[in-house]
């Protein structure tokens, strides 16, 4: 049990370590995996399962994908992507895609935050009224 708490302690210290200006740095990341495995310290397999959650959150939590049924102008992208940077911090990985269910309107999610302005969502939103 204290092995295991440890083992988070120290992966939550190594990803701390990979951090550069509140980013993921990828190349540090696999420096601290490698001298992770070259030193291999009590519990280095639970460390390196640990660390690799926090990565994959990480990742997750810097991706975002904008959906729209139409592609978008790039004047558009651009004002989207300073947004998203404002609200969410520099080092979002964001994915524009094309979704003709959309109908209009867009889908934006970041991590695990959705913002549905789609046409979809509100027809979605007025057909469950109507069958409550």
């Amino acid at each position: 049990m204290n092995s295991s708490k440890q083992a988070r302690r120290d992966a939550k210290q190594l990803f701390r370590s990979v951090l550069v200006n509140g980013v993921m740095d990828e190349a540090r990341v696999r420096q601290a995996i490698q001298l992770l495995l070259d030193q291999r310290p009590r519990g280095y397999v639970e460390i390196l399962t640990h660390l690799q959650r926090l990565v994959k959150l990480e990742i997750a939590r810097r991706s975002a994908r904008v959906e729209s049924a139409i592609p978008l102008p790039p004047e558009l992208q651009n004002s989207i992507r300073q947004q998203l940077t404002q609200r969410y911090g520099p080092g979002l990985n964001i994915e524009f895609a094309q979704n003709p269910a959309v109908i209009g309107g867009l889908r934006v999610q970041v991590g695990s935050d959705v913002y549905d302005g789609s046409i979809e969502a509100r027809l979605q939103m007025l057909e469950e009224s109507f069958s409550a």
